[in-house]
């Protein structure tokens, strides 16, 4: 396995597995996303698209290397989202957000819906591990992976760094 096949799997299966995270905690843990939780799955959504056609343009004289490029980027626009969002709930920044709610159907139905669903701050740590929320995490492991994912899709293969 050549370090450009590292960085693909690696720019796959992150998102993918910070997604899977985040959906549990949601589903199964009860931990309901704020506004700014939702712009890191979405970074990490965007992510899945490159790291997909960099497996499915293999073929191609760059063999994919763009492609993990663009899913690097994605994750690390989430780890950014994720730096801002700890430092809104630890009052470094000042947060930009305001609750949002979506419902549909008739005007008694709208107002249920608004009235029964969670109204979660994004200043406010839900869960938090050794002191560092989910936001944190998803910053550390969205920044280190990124990282990682850029050193190896930029290293020369060994055969041409030996030559």
């Amino acid at each position: 396995m050549t370090d450009l096949d590292r960085a693909k799997a690696l720019a796959l299966a992150v998102p993918a597995a910070l997604l899977a995270g985040a959906y549990g905690s949601q589903y199964f843990g009860h931990l309901y996303p704020c506004e700014m939780c939702w712009w890191q799955r979405y970074a990490h959504f965007a992510a899945l698209v490159p790291a997909v056609l960099a497996y499915a343009l293999r073929g191609f004289p760059d063999r994919g290397r763009s492609f993990v490029w663009l899913a690097a980027l994605a994750i690390l626009v989430a780890g950014g989202i994720g730096f801002y969002h700890a430092g809104v709930e630890m009052g470094v920044f000042p947060g930009i957000t305001q609750c949002t709610a979506s419902a549909r159907g008739s005007p008694e139905e709208m107002l249920r819906q608004i009235m029964n669903a969670p109204l979660i701050r994004c200043d406010q740590v839900q869960w938090s591990l050794f002191g560092i929320s989910l936001a944190g995490w998803n910053f550390l492991i969205s920044t280190a992976s990124a990282l990682l994912i850029l050193w190896l899709s930029l290293k020369r293969p060994r055969s041409l760094a030996a030559a």
